[in-house]
């Protein structure tokens, strides 16, 4: 079938809304402020912003269709003939950043592209989700997996482990030797399913992400803490910015593309903290989490699942 940007939009429109209204409802105290924008160049979007609530530090989840003349070299590094192109784009961020250290961060990103440049044209789609613990627990990040991988089951048994691979790979701050967090799907350029049923993976994955979260969340939230783990919660969230200004192609085409700043990094956490050459005690938790999850790890096959 041919490509249908009218229903990508709605489903992306939907998701954003049950995404907003379920996490508002998780939270319990603070509700999502709606920015709407405009591009100047085309198109515009709804960036929905939760801050100082029960649960959530801050959460974002931004909805954008833009379009314009010149794609970005972040978005053609598969087709590079597509450079400079008369593009489209539509997509659904969200990162979350709760206040309790034993409650993890996470990210979820769907998009679509469209893009035209002479004889060429294209469209793809890509996103994923991943999980940051500061101070993780196996059977969250088993459960996480256990998600992702049901949402792909259904496309072949090879869609997990290449688009958790991805992932592992993706999310990887190759100047620290360590991955952002735990891993989850990452899947970019798809389109060799045809359109049909690329965007049934689309939405397969972004309707699986609160089946993954939220037991997490309900787990985790009633865990006390103390000045100890929300230190060290601020100090790694210090990886998530560095990963984010200095890799993640998303954050690279929003400003490439001349989007809207305040919207982009919406992303990076509100409060974070740098410590010059800082290292964990030996056999603390802190040092287990470096020891045991910042790297790639086959967390379902390991249990035998």
């Amino acid at each position: 079938m041919p490509t249908d940007t009218a229903a990508v939009r709605d489903y992306l429109i939907g998701l954003q809304a049950r995404l907003t209204t379920t996490l508002a409802a998780l939270d319990g105290r603070a509700t999502f402020a709606s920015d709407a924008w405009q591009r100047p160049g085309g198109g515009g979007g709804d960036s929905r912003v939760l801050k100082d609530g029960a649960l959530f530090e801050q959460a974002g989840v931004g909805f954008s269709h833009v379009m314009g003349q010149g794609l970005p070299p972040s978005a053609t590094q598969a087709r590079p003939e597509l450079a400079g192109a008369e593009f489209e784009a539509l997509g659904v961020s969200m990162v979350l950043h709760p206040t309790s250290p034993y409650v993890p961060t996470t990210h979820l990103n769907v998009r679509f592209f469209r893009a035209a440049k002479g004889a060429s044209d294209a469209w793809w789609f890509g996103g994923g989700f991943d999980l940051t613990p500061y101070y993780p627990f196996d059977e969250d990040v088993r459960h996480w997996h256990r998600v992702a991988r049901a949402a792909c089951a259904p496309f072949g048994a090879d869609v997990y482990p290449r688009y958790k691979e991805w992932c592992d790979r993706y999310f990887f701050l190759k100047h620290r030797d360590e991955t952002r967090g735990v891993g989850g799907l990452f899947f970019d350029d798809l389109n060799a399913w045809g359109f049909a049923r690329s965007f049934e993976f689309l939405r397969a994955v972004g309707d699986a992400f609160l089946s993954a979260y939220v037991p997490i969340v309900e787990r985790r939230r009633a865990q006390a803490y103390g000045e100890r783990e929300r230190e060290f919660q601020l100090y790694r969230r210090g990886r998530y910015v560095e990963f984010n200004l200095v890799y993640d192609r998303g954050t690279t085409f929003g400003l490439q593309s001349g989007g809207r700043t305040e919207s982009i990094l919406m992303s990076l956490p509100p409060r974070v903290r740098f410590e010059y050459d800082w290292h964990p005690a030996p056999g603390s938790p802190e040092a287990r989490l470096y020891s045991d999850y910042l790297r790639p790890r086959d967390w379902l096959g390991e249990a035998g699942e």
